[in-house]
Order: C-alpha cells, then structure tokens, then sequence
C-alpha cells in the first residue's frame, strides 16, 4: 500500500512557524484579554445591546493543524491571522452591523467579510457570520499595537446554528449515505434561523415604539426610577435607536439619582429643553447609539463636570472630559451647570 510523500518544504516552514507561535502564545493570552476588555468599553460606551464579548487565544495545536493545510505558497507566519479571537453575540441582526459600525470607527479594520452576505449571494443559506480583522492605531493602546485581532460577530441565533452544525461535523466522519440528507435539513435549519432573526428584530421595533401602561411590583425601598420605565420612556423619547443593554438602565438610573432625578417626570421636564438633535450632530455618531448612550450625552450636555464628578462615573472620567470638550466646543449655548458643588 503506497503512502501519500511528505511536503518536506512545507513541513518544515509549518514547524519553524508552530515553534514560533508556541513561544509567543503564552503572551498572547493576555493581550487577547486586553482586546475583550477594550471591545466590551467600546460597545458600552457606544449603547449597543449585546448578549456577551468573549475571546480566546488559537491553541498551539489548532495553529499547527492551520499551518499543515497552506498551500506551498503561503506562509503561516502571515496567512493565519486568528491567533486573537474575540466573540461578539448580538440577541437581533441589526446589531451585528452596529457592533461593525463600531469596531470601523474605533479600530483599523483590516478585512471585513460578511459571510451571511456572501452566502446569500450564492442563492443558498448556511453559515452567516460577520468576521473583521482589525488592529489598534500606532497611537493606541501600547501593548495592542501590532497585534491584530479577529472578531467575529453573529446573532445568538447565528451562533446557535454554527455550534451545532460544527459539533456534530467534528464528531466524526458522516456516512456517505446520510450526507445528502443532513446537508439538507442544515440548510433548512439556516433559512429558519434568518426568518426567526427578522421576526425577532420586527417584534423588538414594535415593542420599542410601543408605551405601555402597565408597570411591574417595583421595591418601593429603591428611589431610583425603575429599569423597566425608564427602558420604555426612552423608547419614545430616542424613538429612532436601538435599545441598550438591561443592566445600563439600572446603572443610568442611578446616575440621575445622584442627580436628584428621581421620577420620570422630573426627567421629561428636563430633557424638553435640551436639543437633541444638536447634540447628535456634535458627537457625530458612526453608529446607532443606544438609548442610555444619547440620555448620557444629554446629561453630560446639560450639567458638564458636575455630571463627570458623579460617584456612578469615577470609572470613565477621563472619557467624559474628551467628550465635554467636544460638546463644548460645538454648544457654548448650553447651562452652564459644571460646578460639581
């Protein structure tokens, strides 16, 4: 029985690029780290509603099982490009292109492919994912730079779909006689999955531009506004965003409790008078800003450093100064509200 020859060329560039990688993976886990940090403030700073940012660092043998499958031409050390790994899970489609948005205007994108999309071209469904490779800029973040990473972004449907198609491929060899067969039900399986994706995102945009009267128990102990209200108050009142994330709402909350803004009424009366719109157009959004990110814009319009100094803030100081400056520079109209006192 005659054996398959060697590739001696490339055997040997794969194990000089696979001991190099070895060397340097235990350093790249920590930048991997940095990278989920960085893309996480970045997306909450944005007010876009994600599910989870996670990231993983390629293992030395995932890499040595990459570089063996080049063609003779191609090196290793340039070709796999996913050594850091980061995993953005929107709960509607619609966020996936936000989260995009987000990472062109923060990052340098290196390559952008949007794999739904080119499916879709082809006339078939499957796999639908959106990958960007993307570096920081020379003047970032210092242990970043010349680090690339590969974020991949899928709704939690998407994401669904790929585990599961992907778990059962890895099992094992699938008999040629039911190949067919489970190609099939996949592909039915991913049409479904983007129907369930549009009608998710459909009862989200009804449910956003719709004002409820009923309101849960809320502890009457708790003087903050409630999440749940003020979620809805701020779905009509930035009728044309995405919402945020649960948990922001709780924290902007407390941020006009410290205000001294304790119901929704206070708050109404106060967000008449601001021009939202001019704000908006300062700040120059690249992307669909989240509801808490444009009422946090406004409190930082309207009461300046005495919004920067809030207790609920001490964490991203030096963010809200930059953009101060910014709304500032561009509104010397606003009140002047900046005493912390």
């Amino acid at each position: 029985m005659s054996r398959k020859p060697r590739r001696r060329g490339r055997t040997s560039a794969a194990s000089a690029a696979v001991q190099k990688y070895a060397a340097a993976q235990p350093g790249l886990e920590a930048i991997t780290r940095q990278y989920v940090d960085l893309i996480t403030h970045m997306l909450d700073d944005a007010g876009i509603n994600y599910l989870s940012v996670t990231g993983r660092t390629k293992s030395v043998a995932s890499y040595a099982g990459k570089a063996e499958r080049l063609a003779d031409d191609e090196d290793p050390l340039t070709e796999i490009t996913d050594m850091i790994g980061v995993r953005v899970i929107t709960y509607v489609h619609a966020d996936v292109a936000a989260v995009a948005d987000v990472l062109g205007d923060e990052l340098v994108v290196l390559d952008d492919r949007d794999l739904g999309q080119e499916t879709a071209s082809e006339g078939r469904f499957g796999y639908s994912s959106r990958h960007v490779l993307a570096t920081v800029a020379e003047d970032g973040a210092a242990k970043l730079v010349g680090h690339n990473a590969s974020v991949q972004i899928r709704t939690v449907l998407q994401h669904a779909w790929a585990e599961f198609e992907h778990d059962i491929r890895y099992k094992g060899k699938i008999p040629e006689e039911h190949a067919p067969d489970l190609d099939r039900r996949f592909t039915l399986a991913a049409g479904l999955i983007e129907l369930a994706d549009k009608e998710f995102s459909r009862i989200r945009d009804v449910l956003r531009a719709t004002v409820t009267e009923e309101r849960d128990e809320t502890d009457e102990e708790d003087p903050r506004i409630d999440a749940k209200e003020l979620a809805t108050f701020l779905g009509t009142q930035y009728a044309d965003v995405g919402w945020s994330r649960s948990d922001h709402y709780a924290w902007i909350s407390g941020l006009l409790l410290e205000l001294g803004i304790a119901s929704l009424d206070e708050l109404a009366g106060l967000l008449v008078s601001i021009d939202s719109e001019s704000i908006d157009a300062r700040m120059g959004y690249k992307y669909p800003a989240g509801a808490v990110r444009r009422l946090d814009d406004a409190l930082l319009a309207v009461f300046g450093a005495k919004y920067v100094a809030l207790h609920g803030n001490a964490h991203r100081v030096d963010l809200l100064r930059a953009r101060l400056e910014k709304l500032r520079a561009d509104l010397p109209e606003l009140p002047d509200l900046t005493d912390p006192q």
